[in-house]
């Protein structure tokens, strides 16, 4: 008899929380119900925001082999000259360009040589009928063309955004992945604006293509002028012709620098302006809301009996 106690007791338990729930019906029902409106009222909140996507493939190096072939003989002797043979590999330098592109000095320079900061820092929407940007009054007068936001001095922050701060807002704006199966690389980039998002990548790919271009381009034009001062030190016939070659291969990484727009990322599939938001998802903020409602009302409901002695504990 004594080891079925726990079952009945169990079973009684169970009836009487069952008992006070149902009886705290109209409680729980008015807890989910504010739950609910608060999410719809949440949910239309918040603004729509858009997402414009370009695929792109590692753009080729055709002198990639002789330099890895190079790099293989003559790497301790380059690397004495200051000539970097293995930089020539383009997986190199792209992932080199996928993570530069996240990075605040970047970002930074982005948003300054674009003239960027008010769409990254001020912009609270956009109105789809007029195509046009809404802009947080409290931030930016577009009538003065002037930053207007509160000086918080406990901060030292000024009415314009820092860089720091530009760089907060924009980087979880801008994706960029690469597919271990294909090797093809997503960039995509999120605003209110589906122009805006569009431009965004568009500049992206001219930026980070010409950062490094530009950048290939003085170290190939130093590796040069470095390596005819050797040519014109060394007397020996050998190291010559070994200075020599490693001339020609720089000489071919000029070349490309000087001819190729498309240096790092090769576009094969252009960004588009989106016509479907990709958020909020506002079924789902309403979905949680309705959710976390009917939990906090469970419990609120047993709360509320167990502080007036409807729940029998026992010992």
């Amino acid at each position: 008899m004594s080891g079925q106690e726990p079952e009945v007791l169990t079973q009684v338990e169970l009836r009487e929380l069952w008992k006070v729930v149902w009886d705290g019906k109209w409680l729980m029902v008015g807890i989910i119900a504010i739950f609910a409106v608060t999410s719809v009222f949440y949910a239309k909140s918040i603004p729509d925001e858009y997402r414009s996507v370009a695929i792109l493939s590692p753009a080729s190096v055709s002198n990639s082999s002789s330099l890895s072939r190079l790099a293989g003989q003559y790497g301790g002797l380059a690397s004495l000259a200051g000539v970097n043979l293995a930089g020539g590999e383009s997986g190199d330098k792209t992932l080199v360009a996928m993570e530069l592109i996240k990075t605040w000095g970047f970002l930074e320079n982005f948003i300054a040589d674009n003239n960027l900061e008010i769409e990254v820092f001020a912009v609270k929407g956009w109105d789809r009928r007029s195509n046009k940007l809404l802009i947080d009054s409290d931030l930016y007068d577009e009538v003065s063309a002037k930053w207007v936001r509160a000086v918080d001095p406990d901060t030292g922050s000024e009415p314009k955004p820092s860089g720091w701060e530009l760089y907060s807002e924009i980087k979880n704006r801008i994706q960029i992945s690469q597919s271990k199966q294909s090797g093809l690389i997503s960039l995509s980039v999120d605003h209110y604006s589906p122009v805006v998002a569009k431009k965004w990548v568009d500049l992206l790919i001219v930026v980070i293509n010409k950062h490094i271009q530009l950048k290939d381009k003085k170290e190939a034009l130093n590796s040069i002028s470095y390596l005819k001062e050797q040519v014109n030190k060394t007397s020996l016939a050998g190291m010559q012709t070994i200075f020599y070659q490693l001339i020609e291969e720089q000489a071919k990484t000029l070349m490309l620098a000087e001819i190729s727009t498309e240096y790092v990322f090769k576009t094969l599939s252009p960004a588009k302006i989106a016509v479907v938001k990709s958020k909020p998802k506002r079924l789902l903020i309403v979905g949680l809301g309705v959710m976390f409602g009917g939990i906090l009302a469970v419990f609120a409901v047993l709360i509320f009996d167990w502080s007036r002695g409807v729940i029998v504990r026992k010992t």
